[in-house]
Parts: C-alpha cells; structure tokens; sequence
C-alpha cells in the first residue's frame, strides 16, 4: 500500500475529501496541460476553449492547496517541490493569460477606430472581469500595468464623447470623424501639389489623448503610436521614419506631453535652453554628478527643439500640444526644406479646468473643431438637426478659409508645400478655426490663450479675415451663445499669432 493510501487510515472524512479532491485535480491539471502540447496551432476557437479550461482548473488547485495546506502538509505529505512543479505551470499558464489580455486590448482599439462602442463597452467590461480574475489569483508584478490599461481605456472613451450628440428621441449617436472625399476642404485646381503626407508619429504622455483621423481617399500613411517613450525610444521611430520617407514625402510628428520649461531669457539658445516636453517621466539609469548643483540637470526623457533639427533635412509638419509649446516657435530652417510647426495655447481659462476635460483642447480643436466650439461654449448635449446645421457653417468655414490660403501673396512658401495633401490641409485650416475661436471668445484673453503657429500665418489676410470672423460669430448665434464672443474691434480681440 502507498503512503497515501496508509495516511488515509487515519484521516478522518473531511481531510479524507480534501486529499481526494487535491489528487483528483492534480491529476486532471496535469492531464490538461500535457494536451495543450497536442493541440494544432490553427483553430483559435478550440485552443481558447481548451486553454480556459485548463487555466480554471489550475486555478482551483492553487486556490485548493492554498486554503487546505495544513491538512495536505500533515496528511497528504504534500513536497515543496510539488507546489514548485504547480507553480511553474501556473506561470506559463499566466503568460498565455496575458496574451489574451492583450488580445482584448488590440481588439478594443480597432472597435474604437471602427467607432463600434456597444461593442467597446462590451468588451471593456469583459476585459476588467478577465484582469481581476488574473490579478486575484496570480498577484502579478504587472497589475498595475493592465489596471492602467483599463483606466485609460475607459478615459479614451469619455474624451470621444465630450458632445453628447442626440436623435429626436433622445438616443445618442455615434459621429464618425473620418476623413473622406465628402468632407476634404476644397482646394482650387490650379493649386500645385508639391509633398504628400507618407510618415506620422503620434507620441503621448498624459493621461487624457484624443483619436486621430484616417483617410480613405488614397493608401493611409504609415503610422506609429507612441506612449510615454524614452528619449532613445523617440529617437529611434524619427529615424525609422525619415529614412523611409520617399522623395516629395512629408512627416507629420504629433507630441501631447506635459512641457519642461527652460530658462526664460532672450539670449538662450532656443535649441535646448528654453525646455521642451517631457515624452517619459522615468528616472531609472540617470547619473546624478555630486559636483554639479541639481539646476543643472536636464529632463533625461525631454524632447527638445534642437532634438529635431537633424530631421528638418526632409519636410517636418510639427503639431505640439502642451503647456510649454512656446520652446518649439523659433524653429529654424537649417536645410531649405519646409517645415511648419502649429502649437497649442499654454494656458486654458479656469472654469475650464475646473470641468475636467479628458483630453487637450488644442486636440479636440484639430480632432473635431465643431465638438470643440460647443465644448468651450459650455454646450453638452445637442440634436442631431442642429448639429447637422452647424456642421455646415464649419464646412463653409473651412472652404473659405481655404481659399485665402491660396489667394495669400504674404503665406510663407511652406505652408503651399503641405497644402496639397488632404490631411495636412485639413489640419492648418482648424488651427486657423481654433485659433478665430478663440480670440473671439471672451474666456480666453492673453497671447498664451491663442495657439501659435510657425511659420507665423498672415494676419490681415487670413488669421483677422472678416469672412472667417462672420462665420464664426453666425455659427455662435446659431447655437444661441452670441453673447460669448466679442466684436471684431473690440479691445480684448487683438491678433498676431
């Protein structure tokens, strides 16, 4: 007879089912893993259906031999190098877990990008059961991570519904911002096309992003996402990116980061000395000289506008959103190649803060300029038919707009190298949005309320237009908040980007 079956004499009928119920579900644990080997590595349904099971079970043992562990050391006899062997295969186990977590995340993001959000939701919920389920068991050193996964997914949810946009019933609806024929601004056909947009780089440190956008009109260009990245990180994808640029291809780089202020004197080199942003707050492997007083140190993860000067050898099109985008408005042209930089205002009024929006609002302005005009008028919820109504004054807004741009005899040349491509376009044409809107608009007063862009735009012949001013202030009494923009003249008004 085996030591288990002697130590079973002696048992009594509660530890006699303890140890039973141990055996029978290492037993079956082993049996399960042992098959995940045999199983073939097409037919995702029949291996997600196999490995659920076999995780829940291993998950029943630990828990198993967790609660009963004095009756199977005393009785059972259980060795440390048995609970070693469970642990080992509970850590493969969890590997594949995490795959599946990731799985969840990929799939959420195309759902997001499909603007699917019954689906989202569904599946967001799905994936907060799966994390606690794996960080309830295993403890994990990488909780942390996916609750900061989820808690951003579910920002990234309330930042696209900022708007409420409603059907007469009541019944929200889901906007599409996708870029598409029906909706590129115009451009005159005599307009030369000179560069197209080939490489974007989206890179963001804060906790509240904004989507992008896509067009279907020609092949997307090829993009990458970039969270919180070092330095060396961010490096490393600019270089990708300018050498895989083609000839008459432009970059776009998009940075929403929290800014890292420099000295604020005139003298100082605007390459490094005025700051920059912050693209990863880690600290890890900075050597600290005991020689030199700590106001000499830099951000080591800071992005500052010298780090870009050897990517203005190729067209640059650089979009900044952050509290200290000043640092990036003297950017010089070193290499005759055009290069265009649009950056959000520094500060937002209070009241404004106060609401918690989740997402910049320079963001919101290129993401959805007519989200962002009710967003600063304090509207929250709005018909579907109204919408619809000013959706076309922005069209118009941005026909005309174009036009100017065109017709401009004192636009800097780089602004008509971009211009050609849709997207690009469409981006210089709401900054020229936001930035009428803004200096409208009574809230915000003082030149670090404005975006700013570099080159500087022409006032007179586009920033201060009065066509654009009409269609602004029309598009403010269409929503009945006339009363929160100034008249053109009046002292609060003043331009100069």
């Amino acid at each position: 007879m085996s030591t288990v079956d002697l130590s079973l004499i002696s048992m009594d009928e509660n530890e006699k089912k303890v140890v039973n119920e141990f055996c029978h579900l290492l037993e079956k644990s082993k049996q399960l893993f042992n098959g995940l080997r045999d199983l073939p590595q097409y037919g995702h349904k029949q291996w997600q259906s196999y490995f659920g099971r076999t995780f829940d079970v291993y998950t029943k043992l630990w828990k198993f031999q967790q609660q009963h562990r004095q009756v199977l050391d005393n009785k059972y006899g259980l060795k440390r190098w048995q609970i070693g062997e469970v642990a080992s295969k509970i850590g493969q186990l969890p590997d594949l877990m995490v795959k599946k977590l990731r799985y969840y995340a990929r799939f959420i993001v195309v759902c997001l990008l499909l603007k699917k959000m019954k689906l989202v939701r569904d599946l967001v919920r799905e994936l907060a059961k799966q994390i606690d389920d794996y960080t309830s068991t295993y403890e994990p050193e990488d909780q942390m991570e996916w609750n900061l996964v989820l808690g951003e997914i579910k920002s990234f949810i309330e930042a696209d519904s900022v708007i409420n946009v409603v059907d007469v019933d009541s019944t929200s609806i889901v906007l599409s911002h996708r870029l598409t024929p029906l909706n590129t601004p115009p451009i005159d056909k005599g307009t030369p096309l000179y560069l197209t947009l080939q490489e974007i780089l989206i890179v963001g440190n804060s906790a509240e992003q904004e989507n992008g956008e896509r067009n279907n009109k020609r092949d997307n260009p090829h993009k990458y996402l970039l969270y919180k990245p070092t330095y060396s990180q961010l490096n490393t994808f600019l270089a990708s990116g300018f050498k895989e640029l083609p000839p008459n291809g432009a970059m776009l780089l998009y940075i929403s980061a929290d800014g890292s202020p420099g000295n604020l004197k005139h003298n100082d080199d605007a390459a490094y000395d005025l700051g920059g942003i912050v693209t990863n707050s880690r600290k890890d492997g900075e050597i600290i000289n005991k020689n030199k007083r700590p106001g000499n140190l830099k951000e080591m993860h800071c992005l500052h506008p010298g780090d870009l000067y050897p990517y203005t050898r190729k067209p640059l099109f650089l979009i900044v959103d952050s509290d200290n985008s000043s640092a990036f408005q003297n950017f010089p042209n070193l290499f005759g190649q055009p290069v265009v930089c649009l950056l959000s205002p520094e500060q937002v009024p209070v009241t404004m803060q106060d609401q918690q929006i989740k997402g910049a609002l320079f963001t919101l302005f290129l993401h959805c300029p007519l989200m962002a005009f009710c967003y600063v008028c304090n509207i929250m919820d709005i018909q579907i038919t109204l919408w619809d109504k000013c959706q076309s004054q922005i069209d118009k807004f941005m026909a005309e707009s174009s036009k100017l741009f065109v017709r401009s005899r004192s636009l800097d040349h780089a602004y008509m190298q971009f211009f050609g491509d849709d997207f690009l376009r469409l981006l210089m044409l709401r900054f020229v949005f936001c930035y009428i809107v803004l200096i409208l608009h009574r809230g915000f007063k003082g030149p670090s309320f404005y975006p700013v862009s570099h080159p500087p735009l022409p006032t007179d012949e586009i920033l201060e237009h009065p066509s654009l001013y009409k269609i602004v202030l029309d598009l403010s009494a269409i929503l009945d908040c006339r009363s929160l923009f100034a008249e053109p003249g009046e002292g609060d008004v003043h331009g100069g980007p």
